[in-house]
């Protein structure tokens, strides 16, 4: 039987040209991550699926990549269903099992802990253009700061690696609370019960429209409530005032602070900010894991439909590791979205080292190869990236080749003369 080339649905082979691409935005991601405190770690993509169903990854939990219990665990004849057959599963994302590390490891970890994790996670997604089954996410999280000082150290972080690594683009910030969510539905009346499926419907605002969004919340629950649900919107403008304007109506109804801390954390950031990006309120932005107990963020980019990273507070799930909540609050950038409108865009990498191909025919002397060798070494000590490669028979489809690689000079050896 002839094996498969072609790779798995919904992952990807990456060819040379993207991975240059891909390396190149990493290391400025990790600089500047690097340069507000966050320091690197790293996580197993294997975790027990008792951590990975715990009902905190909202849909993510459907489409779990789970593993199969191996060697004398895997007793098929006592098999009665699925929990018997699995013990761990390919993580969807990088926060949970940050909890599980930090849990593991706080005694070892400075407090606060700022941790930069980028790697692999995986989802039985349905692929499409920009969405994979196995991705690249880029996380920064803080663990074991209560104060807002999380949430804007966060969003200056993350938006300084966007503007770095999309350089001309205009991003804008959205942000919310889970509180605030929370105290807006309770207000118009509805109970926990269906709370959930309030934010379900609020959430497809960008795509159905208010009116949408009125005529789902009346077959939920009523005219009633949804009118004076949605009368909280209206007029609603998108900056720090906005959201004090709601302090009287949601009085009782949410918890003293709320809205000063978002108020706090708005201002603060548009007054320090050193690179160009909006930041603005957004009442409809919900966000579907859920851990999530406070604020939330997205980031969109102009050109993109979609969000390119979010975040949010999650103060709860490391509790449930160790029986002690600890604060936690962290920002995610969609790393294959950005990759995808750079390529789109043709983007070359700027200020790149300059790319020298040496091709040296076949059954050369052996001594011009050693004077090859040492022309090739003397260039990279300054600084250039050299290949020393076998010309091809086809030695312009093997340029053409390099130059798609980013090689921009080539020189040619030959065992009569140098040319």
């Amino acid at each position: 039987m002839a094996l498969i080339k072609k790779s798995v649905t919904g992952m990807k082979d990456i060819l040379p040209e993207e991975m240059f691409i891909r390396d190149y935005l990493i290391n400025i991601i990790k600089k500047t991550y690097g340069s507000f405190g966050f320091t690197s770690i790293e996580t197993p993509a294997v975790e027990h699926i008792e951590n990975l169903l715990s009902k905190q990854g909202g849909d993510n939990e459907k489409l779990i990549f789970k593993i199969l219990k191996r060697g004398e665990k895997l007793k098929l004849e006592n098999i009665q269903d699925e929990n018997d057959l699995v013990d761990a599963g390919l993580r969807y994302d990088l926060t949970l099992p940050l909890a599980r590390y930090y849990s593991n490891n706080q005694a070892n970890l400075p407090s606060p802990f700022k941790a930069l994790q980028i790697g692999n996670v995986y989802r039985a997604d349905r692929p499409q253009k920009g969405r994979f089954r196995q991705f690249t996410q880029c996380d920064i999280d803080i663990l074991g700061e209560a104060s807002n000082l999380a949430e804007i150290e966060l969003i200056l972080a993350t938006t300084k690696a966007l503007g770095e690594i999309a350089k001309g683009k205009h991003f804008t910030v959205r942000i919310n609370d889970r509180r605030i969510l929370m105290a807006m539905a309770l207000f118009a009346g509805y109970n926990e019960d269906n709370i959930n499926d309030v934010f379900i419907i609020l959430d497809k605002m960008d795509k159905i429209g208010s009116d949408g969004v009125k005529k789902e919340l009346t077959e939920l629950d009523g005219v009633e409530k949804c009118v004076k649900y949605l009368s909280l919107f209206n007029g609603l403008s998108d900056n720090a005032k906005a959201v004090l304007s709601l302090k009287d109506k949601l009085a009782g109804f949410i918890e003293d602070g709320v809205l000063d801390s978002l108020c706090e954390i708005i201002d603060t950031v548009l007054e320090v900010k050193t690179n160009d990006f909006s930041l603005v309120f957004d009442p409809t932005l919900v966000r579907g894991m859920g851990y999530y107990t406070g604020t939330i963020f997205e980031v969109s980019m102009e050109g993109f439909s979609g969000s390119v990273a979010g975040g949010g507070r999650y103060d709860k799930m490391i509790g449930k590791f160790t029986g002690n909540d600890t604060p936690a609050c962290g920002f995610s950038i969609g790393f294959e979205r950005i990759i995808a409108i750079l390529l789109d865009e043709g983007f070359k990498i700027p200020d790149e080292s300059r790319k020298i191909a040496f091709l040296y025919e076949k059954n050369i002397d052996g001594d011009i190869l050693k004077d090859i060798l040492k022309e090739a070494a003397s260039l990279r000590e300054a600084g250039n990236i050299v290949l020393v490669s076998k010309m091809n028979k086809n030695k312009k489809f093997q340029k053409e080749g390099l130059e798609k690689q980013g090689y921009v000079e080539f020189k040619e050896f030959y065992r009569e003369a140098l040319k």
